[in-house]
């Protein structure tokens, strides 16, 4: 078997049909397998599966395990030599696990190669957020408290709490990066395709490409994969939008794994720091509602 692709769903039933889709459309003149990890599904993704792609292998968890864990579980039935993690709201526009594969085998680097990526597409055939640099601990700090004040002072005075726009266009890329973002993440089948699971959701492929990196691996954006990704940029990175993005379970759990990677890659002494800036940001009265049982999440990590 050449490639596992493994892909996690939860409740993106029309999503997860176009992606799948995609692939057994795309995909030609390799060995491949699709493993689809269902984290607790309650919109007939998991019917839809068995009606529609039999050849599917698909993995009931019968609950919301997170991404990295669902992820684990496609990793220990995967019969691949090469790992291709795919979100479930990609679409595959050509041959791309065969121009991953291929790269990888054909490179005179292929010994010191740790991951593959593409520059990804959004809906209008833009490219979009496709790979990043390693969190710098004390910008991450500063970036916090910046917000923190602004917000305060948004909800203090009622200033205009519309949303920011902003052209979100990246140009090309293609070469060496810190990390590749977890929607297109290509990787062989040994010890450093597993996800650390303390991550629930976000930054889990950060820290994945970091030990990578510890290693001397290599993470690369390659020129040919052409692949769409559905998702709209998160709001986590602006100073101040719409006080409710801030909120959402999505944003919520950006927070909590953004100060998890730095206490977990040693940056101990920032970990806490960030940990009450994001107390006294819960605290501003109109998040207290939506963020109190979220405290415990973050009391429970110092136990990890």
């Amino acid at each position: 078997m050449d490639v596992s692709v493994i892909i996690v769903n939860y409740n993106t039933c029309a999503l997860t049909r176009n992606c799948l889709n995609s692939i057994f459309q795309q995909t030609k003149d390799i060995d491949f397998e699709v493993i689809v990890s269902d984290n607790g599904s309650k919109d007939g993704s998991i019917e839809m599966i068995r009606q529609e792609f039999p050849q599917v292998i698909l993995i009931e968890n019968n609950a919301n395990l997170g991404f990295g864990t669902a992820n684990n579980r496609g990793l220990k039935i995967a019969k691949g030599k090469y790992i291709f993690y795919l979100n479930s709201d990609t679409i595959l526009l050509n041959n791309a696990v065969k121009y991953f594969f291929d790269y990888w085998e054909n490179s005179p680097d292929k010994d010191i190669i740790g991951a593959l990526g593409a520059n990804l597409l959004n809906g209008q055939g833009k490219i979009i957020h496709s790979y990043g640099k390693f969190p710098n601990a004390w910008k991450e700090v500063i970036f916090l408290f910046i917000r923190l004040f602004v917000i305060f002072f948004v909800w203090l005075f009622g200033l205009n709490r519309r949303k920011i726009k902003k052209d979100n266009e990246k140009k090309k890329f293609v070469g060496s990066v810190d990390y590749i973002t977890g929607a297109d993440l290509f990787v062989k089948n040994n010890y450093f395709a597993n996800f650390d699971e303390r991550f629930f959701l976000y930054f889990e492929e950060t820290f994945l490409q970091l030990q990578l990196k510890k290693a001397g691996l290599k993470r690369i954006i390659i020129n040919n994969p052409k692949i769409i990704h559905l998702e709209g940029e998160s709001n986590s990175r602006k100073i101040c939008g719409n006080l409710l993005d801030y909120v959402t379970f999505s944003a919520i759990q950006f927070e909590i794994s953004r100060i998890q990677y730095q206490k977990y890659s040693g940056a101990t002494f920032v970990a806490r720091l960030m940990k009450i800036l994001l107390y006294l940001f819960w605290s501003i009265p109109c998040f207290k509602k939506e963020t109190e049982k979220y405290k415990s999440q973050l009391y429970n990590d110092e136990q990890k």
